[in-house]
């Protein structure tokens, strides 16, 4: 008996003996063709580079990915091809234009590591894939500085309240259905929010139905409701102290003199005050709220200064640094020495074709109370976190101003009648959801949970799809509930073997760090997007950013970003990486002081810069447990042109045919390469797209022939997988296949 079985997995045999295997190592006939002809008088790095060093020979093969082609080969053999190319890749270019993409490792943790490990020994890199596919929610480390944490699927059955936000349990996660439908016999409500009425919309007390992409709306409107009716109106005692301990509501906030009114700055620093409230460690790190006994400024235990600092402090203990307990100020209305006209972005008066926008202005003026300050350099103002939360969402306190609701009808942003302009969902069904989801969570001490499909992730704005969630759960004091909180259920949260397996996958037990490159920034840059790329930074800007030079292109604020080490970079330099391992040697000096002053004198320069030399291009490309151009090439057509180099369905112009701006840090090449990569290696069990645009194909062992591990972020223990019939046909784990590729 397999308690956590289902449909899936009992049809999963099937693809032992399907017609659709493959069954046999395959490779571009051509390209073994032009192989063995060099073979035959070269030694086998000769050999390759002989192919791919004619143009005429390259293009024989790398012009015909996606149109067949391909014949049977020896495994010896393909190992042979593969292990030249990689060596001459290495040798010419550098190890690090040797790059591998396979998905989250959780669901077969043996079976990446395979190719993570070869990669890593080689020098070559390993493609991230949570944020390539959209299902690493940024919200997530913008709120609370870490990916996703979530509660596994046995908590459902301790909720009180449910609301299936964009999931679609019972059809995507069919083991853990039960808890969902159970615990409605505990008398829980449930409420599903959907554009259509799905599988779990069945099992709902409630379906909400917003139109697609609106999710943010509807969050706020929520919040809205929450606030006025439980933080203002009547001040739920577990939600005031819940958002005085556990967020940073209390926290105090520089206001900065924008035109004829203010806007948000930054967080007060006890490195801004005098002596840095004694202060000595990371007072830079250190935030600041007063004290509602005393009315004194402190410092509250928690704040990421505290994570370097002191041991014992790194807690949200109601106490300041000193240990001394403390009740932090929710709001400054009370003592207030000003009313300070706030400013806020607002983006919901924007054009559209296809959702409903409002006529009100980019900037939201709203009163906040506010305190002065006197700081060594000078007089400023500050404004509690919790303040200016409410503010944003126009919730009317009596302090007069314009742009705020004092009542649900009001077509103010952010009020339920805002919501249904935009959303379609009826203002009554949304007080009524939100106003349920709070009193539950206010008798029960938080125990009302949002589970969020990952639909909501494939939005632009996923960012404020998210936020919109987060926030309603936070001011009810559900986050880290049992039964409560924020569940993305995507990703490996629950159970991480790290310790063991991260040496394992990455090869730290023969040199660190490994190499590493987010996939999002590595492919808009060599498949070449940016070229086309016509939004403009400038336009998404925030009407209350500050003055700068906010112009230019995404491709240079993403080099921007590798330079300045914010984010991975490869490939790193124009130049072999070898070849400068040997220069810093020949001048005496530790490689890091070598590259770092030849980045400054301008004798290295690096990859991200030009993206279009034929010295930075991927020239290797592993793809395994993926159909990478078949279910996630986002911008196939650009995958097909510029990438692969073949046949492909590109329609429109760049930035050069159309006489737009180009790149200011990244170099322009009129010419756009086409076929960058020398080599498509995929290992699949079935002939997928990815396979069918490949070089060469090996064929991999299923679920069923192999040993491997396997974990889920919805339950607390890992599945150890047995072999239950060895490899059909020529097919081989895809341990065995890599370790046969470095035998070679």
């Amino acid at each position: 008996h397999e308690p956590r079985g289902c449909s899936r997995g009992a049809s999963y045999s099937w693809y032992l003996y399907s017609a659709n295997r493959v069954k046999y190592p395959l490779i571009r006939s051509r390209l073994l063709k032009a192989w063995r002809e060099a073979r035959a008088s070269m030694t086998p790095v000769a050999a390759w580079k002989s192919i791919v060093e004619d143009p005429e020979k390259r293009a024989s093969y790398v012009s015909k990915r996606g149109l067949g082609g391909f014949v049977r080969v020896a495994w010896d053999e393909v190992n042979e091809i593969i292990a030249s190319a990689n060596a001459y890749t290495a040798k010419t270019y550098g190890p690090d234009r040797i790059f591998g993409f396979s998905p989250i490792p959780a669901m077969s943790m043996v079976s990446y590591a395979a190719g993570s490990r070869y990669l890593s020994l080689l020098g070559g890199v390993c493609m991230s894939f949570y944020d390539w596919y959209c299902d690493l929610p940024p919200a997530s480390p913008q709120t609370w500085g870490e990916q996703t944490d979530v509660p596994e699927s046995a908590d459902w059955y301790n909720s009180g309240f449910l609301i299936l936000w964009g999931s679609n349990v019972p059809q995507t996660r069919t083991p853990d259905a039960h808890f969902y439908t159970e615990v409605r016999y505990k008398g829980a409500k449930s409420v599903v929010i959907c554009p259509d009425y799905s599988e779990a919309s069945k099992f709902a007390d409630m379906w909400v139905s917003p139109k697609q992409g609106t999710d943010a709306a509807l969050g706020m409107a929520m919040v809205h409701v929450i606030l006025r009716e439980f933080h203002i109106d009547r001040q739920a005692e577990y939600f005031r102290d819940y958002v005085r301990q556990y967020t940073d509501m209390p926290m105090l906030v520089r206001l900065a003199k924008q035109g004829d009114h203010y806007v948000p700055d930054r967080f007060l620093r006890a490195c801004d005050l005098d002596g840095a409230l004694g202060e000595a460690n990371n007072p830079e790190w250190k935030t600041l709220a007063y004290d509602e006994a005393s009315g004194d400024l402190v410092v509250p235990k928690g704040s990421v200064g505290f994570r370097w600092g002191e041991k014992g402090k790194w807690n949200l203990e109601e106490k300041d640094s000193l240990g001394k307990d403390v009740t932090l100020r929710l709001s400054l209305a009370d003592t207030k020495d000003l009313m300070a006209e706030v400013g806020f972005p607002y983006f919901g008066n924007r054009e559209h074709d296809h959702f409903e926008g409002t006529n009100h202005p980019n900037v939201l003026l709203r009163n906040v109370p506010a305190k002065k300050l006197q700081l060594p350099e000078g007089e400023v103002l500050v404004a509690s976190v919790f303040d200016l939360f409410i503010a944003n969402y126009g919730v009317d306190r009596g302090f007069g101003g314009s742009h705020v609701a004092a009542d649900y009808d009001a077509m103010e942003p952010y009020t339920p009648a805002w919501a249904e302009k935009i959303t379609g969902v009826p203002r009554a069904q949304i007080i009524t959801v939100a106003r349920e989801f709070a009193k539950n969570a206010e008798k029960t001490k938080g125990r009302s949970m949002v589970i969020v499909g990952a639909g909501l992730n494939h939005w632009y704005h996923m960012d404020m799809n998210y936020r919109g969630i987060i926030n309603m759960l936070a001011i009810c004091g559900c986050v880290g509930q049992s039964g409560g909180g924020w569940s993305h259920y995507v990703g490996q949260e629950k159970l991480r073997p790290q310790s063991g397996w991260l040496p394992l996958a990455f090869a730290l037990d023969w040199g660190r760090p490994p190499r590493q490159m987010n996939s999002t920034s590595a492919f808009y840059a060599h498949t070449d997007q940016w070229r086309y790329e016509t939004l403009n930074v400038c336009e998404i800007l925030s009407p209350t950013a500050p003055p700068g030079p906010w112009d230019g292109a995404l491709i240079d604020y993403n080099a921007r970003a590798e330079r300045m080490g914010w984010l991975p970079s490869a490939p790193q330099l124009q130049d072999n990486p070898l070849e400068v391992a040997k220069k810093a040697a020949v001048a005496g000096l530790e490689p890091k002081d070598y590259v770092a002053g030849a980045l400054k004198s301008g004798a290295l320069k690096l990859s991200c810069e030009d993206p279009d030399n034929p010295k930075n291009w991927p020239r290797n490309l592993f793809v395994w447990r993926s159909n990478l151009l078949g279910s996630s090439g986002k911008g196939h057509e650009y995958f097909l042109k510029h990438l692969l180099g073949t046949r492909n369905g590109v329609l429109g112009k760049d930035l050069g045919e159309e006489g737009r701006q180009k790149p200011q840090d990244v170099t322009w090449r009129d010419a756009a390469p086409e076929g960058k990569l020398d080599l498509l290696v995929t290992l699949d069990f079935r002939m997928s797209t990815t396979c069918m645009y490949s070089d060469i194909v090996l064929p991999t062992a299923t679920w069923y022939e192999k040993d491997d591990l396997n974990t889920s972020d919805m339950h607390p223990f890992i599945h150890p997988l047995s072999a239950a019939v060895d490899p059909v046909w020529q097919s081989r784990s895809d341990w065995e296949i890599y370790k046969g590729i470095a035998k070679a």
